[in-house]
């Protein structure tokens, strides 16, 4: 049985853990609310925006983009967006098995034409594992997203998608649901998808100014904003992430702390006893 000195000991430890699991749950609470606050704001805009895109691009007698052509995959550029820190549960590890699976699944392609740009430390770390390397530093952009960043690596890899030096462009990350549930996703950037808009075209009510092709181009440099969404859900998947993980571990320090408690008890308890009964002992034997 442990003594009681080191009962005491344990428990001081476990009690340092707890302010600082109890700290950290604060300020990624704290995050997680600016963060949430961010993605609520710009998901249903994104969203409303790509759909119109699609819509044009779906239309009949509208024009053509050649951010919709779907052709033959012989080179893709896989997207992947992780945290820069760990103590976020599952976060980084699931978004890294995804990025394994998502590899595999382009068998058939050599490695040199699966392009990965890896958004984040932790997605960086696990790309060199697979064996690749990454295709530029985004680490910066995974803590404090940008629209001029992500608008510039949107540019980059629709100038790649045109001049088909890339067949397709594929987004891994954890999209935020709540702050209990974060959704693992693996959806497709480009070429931009029309098949969910086929048959539903554009409203008889829009009226299109001053033409359809004019619209189109002005809205195609906006698929930035896109990736730029991505990483605020991202955020914001992380940040809920982290509070749950740091309640946990919270709730299991204090857990400890109560166990290790009893057992101090009842050392001690135990301790006194044998002391009564070596007292007693020691005078029965006087007697």
């Amino acid at each position: 049985m442990a003594s009681l000195k080191e009962v005491k000991g344990r428990i001081a430890s476990v009690n340092s853990t707890l302010k600082i699991t109890s700290a950290m749950k604060m300020v990624a609470s704290a995050k997680l609310h600016r963060a949430q606050g961010a993605i609520e704001n710009m998901l249903p805009y994104e969203r409303k925006l790509n759909g119109i895109l699609s819509g044009f691009l779906s239309a009949e007698g509208s024009v053509s983009s050649p951010f919709a052509e779907k052709r033959e995959v012989q080179r893709v550029a896989i997207v992947a967006v992780s945290s820069n820190s760990s103590l976020c549960g599952a976060f980084n590890a699931n978004v890294a098995k995804k990025l394994h699976e998502t590899i595999a699944s382009y068998g058939k392609l050599k490695r040199e034409n699966i392009l990965i740009f890896p958004i984040g430390k932790k997605i960086a770390e696990a790309t060199r594992k697979e064996g690749f390397e990454p295709q530029g530093d985004y680490q910066k952009m995974a803590e404090k997203p940008t629209y001029k960043e992500t608008s510039d690596l949107a540019a980059r890899l629709m100038k790649m998608f045109a001049n088909h030096e890339i067949d397709r462009v594929e987004l891994i990350y954890n999209h935020f649901k709540s702050t209990a549930v974060q959704v693992l996703t693996r959806e497709e950037y480009l070429p931009i998808d029309t098949e969910q808009q086929k048959g539903k075209g554009l409203s008889a009510d829009y009226i299109v100014e001053p033409d359809r092709e004019t619209v189109v181009n002005t809205l195609i440099p906006q698929l930035g904003l896109k990736i730029f969404t991505v990483l605020l859900d991202s955020n914001a998947a992380e940040h809920a992430a982290r509070t749950i993980a740091m309640q946990m571990a919270t709730d299991n320090a204090i857990e400890l702390i109560q166990e290790l408690t009893i057992q101090y008890n009842k050392t001690r308890q135990q301790l006194i006893t044998n002391e009564l009964l070596d007292m007693m002992g020691s005078e029965i034997g006087n007697d």
